[in-house]
């Protein structure tokens, strides 16, 4: 079978690379000189009739540069140096790979005080097969965190859990091309201890290329973190004081060494983390005929405390103009402390208290994360034909103490029992990965790229735990565990692109196979249990854009794609984990990989206006589920049999006056879940929607004032029913100096953020809960750069280890 599969796909790239297209990897060179080669001119690239450029370098000793990876179409260039005259070209167009011809400057003897150049990066970009969100575009995303970016970005949604997901359906986040390797709450937590101020960047990719891993239903969001372009040592410095319920700040802190062949770069952050959460669950038994029987009203207060540090350093080798060597390095270290009251209520059909518990629960938790990085790149000729390769090692490490203290009072007050259970759960993730890539521009236009990768991931997981009943303790071998995980993946892919006269084709065929082991080791209360899993897939991707008129001012596109979800490490471990007393999380080890087909089709007007109408159905979706027993809730993953998506979004900036800018995003999603329950059969159907809109005030003596916010109706997906969202955010910015700028945001300014919602399909139960955390919040940020542009620096695109950190989980 495997020898027909991978004929199949050979045959299959073959053919489409006779026709399949995408984004042009056009180059544009020149020199610039007066009388001599002129060294750091500022050379800008604009389409036409556009004022923000495509691109911006620099010139080199000789005074050359070169713009890369351009789409064929309309252009014009700019050159910029202090003390000559500014150089204004011509149109011209861009179909093959061509040399300008010499730039000269005309000195004036002038300094450039009189001149000033200002520019804007659109908070939108679209692309055919991606979406680019520029971050500092909004400026309420000031010394927040980068969850706060996300959930201010347009089609992104973060749930009560703190998944992820694009346009309704479920997203693998990557960072740098690399998967965050995290899920659900970890993620959550992550994502809250990076500042804003590192990110450059979100791409939005609901259907990525073949080049990127199969993994995740919903595409990828992609966060691409600062990296300085400048010459000598340079870089920025972020300070964020942030004053809500509780103070917390955040710090960051970027630079570049560029010197002969080696260039150093790296990003630094710390943020202090003081949180709160306050959460309601209320629980209501029911009889045969769906009388209330009892309750059950919990009320969790919890507040979370500690630091957050952050690194990405690097170096990169010139060995020559063409081949460059590099080494990269990633950590994290979060030590976080939680601190909960729990009361617990048991109340009768009346209402009138049957018991009480009350609980100290507390929570140490280190998290550490480390990884390195070997990355090779060469590029044969100015065509582009270019060869690169990296090998990868991520380790993960988290060692979390818990102690859950609970005493249990009579309805008249009187003590019933105490008991204490405490816990130790220490955890390792190892991932090995390598991949090579390799790109060819044919002289027919078209572009090839394939492909290698393998990884190979082994976790450890531990859960030892005691109770102490009347100051005695045992072990606890119902909850105590111990589970080992190892998977292996082999991917390759191809993928064509070409440009026509007005018909842009991207194609491309993902091959991966996967096998996976599974031991979870017994106790003397349990014995040995084992799964193995073996099995192949294929992922095709297509993209077809076609331009409605040669101006580009009407663009329609078309894309599809196949994609497979892997449970989450943790997700296939059996550990029974306590949230409290009356609370557990178990894993899954019968869980199967899901798959869903996605087709978008959408219209994009003069790059500032898109409609979109998307299609997604999955087969086997893993999804978070609740089960009540003798009035235990236990969470844990479970495949949905089927659920399909649909979703229409329109995406617009209206450039309503020189100092007006109105940027909406609005979507409708309608979601259907077919699947067996334990309950019976659950069929639930639900559509809401979902709007964004920014405005954007541009003052005298550059102030800028900034005005938005969200709205969120109710969201029926499988078993759940979330509540509506919504929040305003205000900022304002002052630019001091050209290097210089301030920012005071107020985030959620009402207070009206709120998770909450209600839990279906429960036997003879149902339920309910309401969350408030500490989104109120006051921020002020200074931001300072220095340095001098340099251009050519190598852009870093990822470790190799693109889809198996996604899937670290705690």
């Amino acid at each position: 079978m495997k020898p027909r599969i991978i004929t199949l796909l050979v045959t299959w790239l073959i053919t489409i690379s006779n026709f399949a297209a995408a984004q042009s990897n056009l180059l544009l060179s020149g020199q610039v000189n007066s009388n001599i080669p002129l060294d750091g001119a500022t050379v800008y690239l604009y389409k036409i009739a556009d004022s923000v450029p495509v691109q911006t370098t620099m010139t080199d000793s000789k005074g050359t540069f070169n713009l890369t990876h351009l789409n064929a179409g309309n252009y014009r260039v700019a050159v910029i140096m202090i003390g000559y005259s500014v150089y204004k070209g011509g149109n011209f167009q861009l179909q093959v790979n061509t040399v300008l011809p010499v730039i000269r400057l005309q000195q004036t003897g002038l300094a450039l005080q009189e001149v000033k150049i200002s520019s804007q990066k659109a908070l939108v970009e679209k692309k055919i097969d991606r979406t680019v969100i520029n971050v500092d575009a909004m400026l309420s995303n000031a010394g927040s965190t980068v969850l706060e970016v996300l959930e201010k970005s347009p089609g992104i949604m973060i749930d009560q859990n703190g998944k992820v997901s694009l346009k309704g359906k479920g997203a693998t986040l990557f960072i740098d091309d690399k998967p965050a390797y995290l899920s659900g709450a970890e993620l959550e937590s992550y994502l809250k201890s990076l500042p804003s101020s590192t990110i450059d960047q979100i791409e939005l990719m609901p259907n990525p290329p073949a080049k990127y891993d199969a993994a995740g239903n919903g595409g990828i969001i992609n966060i691409r973190t600062k990296k300085s372009k400048l010459k000598g040592f340079n870089g920025g410095i972020n300070l964020s004081y942030v004053q809500g319920k509780y103070t917390r700040t955040n710090q960051s802190f970027n630079f570049n060494y560029r010197y002969n062949k080696v260039n150093l770069f790296g990003n630094l952050g710390f943020a202090v983390i003081n949180n709160y959460s306050d959460l309601d669950i209320n629980r209501h038994f029911e009889d045969i005929n769906g009388k209330v029987v009892s309750n059950f009203l919990q009320n969790s207060f919890s507040r979370t405390t500690g630091q957050s540090y952050t690194s990405n350093v690097g170096m990169d080798y010139y060995l020559s103009d063409k081949t460059t060597f590099g080494v990269g390095l990633t950590g994290l270290y979060r030590p976080l402390k939680q601190k909960m009251f729990v009361k617990s209520v048991f109340t009768n059909a009346q209402n009138l208290t049957d018991s009480t518990v009350l609980a100290d629960n507390r929570e140490q938790n280190k998290f550490g994360n480390m990884g390195l990085n070997l990355n090779y790149r060469h590029l044969y000729d100015k065509n582009g034909r270019e060869l690169t390769a990296d090998i990868a090692y991520v380790n993960y490490k988290t060692q979390n103490d818990q102690s859950f203290d609970n005493n249990s009072y009579l309805k008249d007050g009187l003590p019933a029992n105490n008991y204490l259970l405490t816990g130790s759960l220490p955890a390792g993730i190892n991932i090995y990965s390598a991949k090579i890539d390799y790109s060819h521009p044919l002289k027919n236009g078209v572009k090839l790229e394939t492909g290698f990768k393998t990884s190979y991931t082994k976790t450890d997981n531990i859960a030892d735990y005691f109770y102490t009943v009347n100051q005695i303790t045992k072990p606890d071998y119902d909850k105590t565990n111990h589970f080992l995980y190892k998977e292996h993946i082999n991917a390759a892919y191809m993928n064509a692109n070409k440009e026509f006269n007005r018909l842009t084709v991207q194609a491309g065929l993902r091959l991966e196979h996967t096998i996976s082991n599974g031991h979870q080791l017994g106790n003397i209360q349990k014995t040995d249990s084992t799964f193995k899993r073996n099995y192949t897939g294929l992922f095709p991707t297509i993209y077809l854009q076609y331009k409605l008129d040669t101006a580009s001012t009407n663009l329609l596109s078309i894309d599809y794609g196949r994609r497979i979800d892997r449970p989450y490490y943790q997700d296939l471990n059996p550990f029974l984990s306590p949230i409290d007393k009356f609370t557990y999380y178990t894993g899954n080890p019968f869980l199967k990989p899901s798959y869903t087909n996605n087709i978008e089709l959408s219209h994009t007007y003069k790059g500032k206006f898109t409609t979109s109408l998307s299609y997604g159905k999955s087969i086997d979706q893993v999804n978070e589920t609740i089960e009540i027993v003798n009035g235990i809730y236990y969470s844990r993953p479970g495949n949905i049999g089927s659920t399909i998506v649909k979703s229409l979004s329109f995406d617009g900036t209206f450039d309503l006056a020189s100092w007006f800018n109105f940027h909406f995003y609005g979507q409708v999603i309608n979601i259907h879940t077919v699947s067996a329950f334990y309950t019976g059969e659950l069929d639930t159907k639900g559509t809401f929607f979902y709007l964004k809109p920014i405005l954007q005030f541009k003052g005298r003596k550059d102030w800028t004032i900034q005005l938005d916010g969200y709205y969120q109706s109710k969201v029926t997906n499988a078993q759940f029913v979330a509540g509506e969202q919504k929040r305003v955010n205000v900022a304002v910015a002052k630019k001091i100096s050209p290097s210089t700028t301030v920012k005071l945001v107020v985030n959620d300014v009402f207070h009206s953020y709120v998770n909450s919602g209600v839990i279906n399909n429960l036997a003879l139960t149902s339920a309910d809960y309401h969350n408030v955390g500490d989104s109120r919040t006051a921020v002020l940020s200074l931001n300072y750069r220095f340095g001098k542009a340099i251009s050519n620096l190598r852009k870093h695109e990822g470790n190799g280890a693109e889809s198996e950190q996604k899937r670290v989980k705690n």
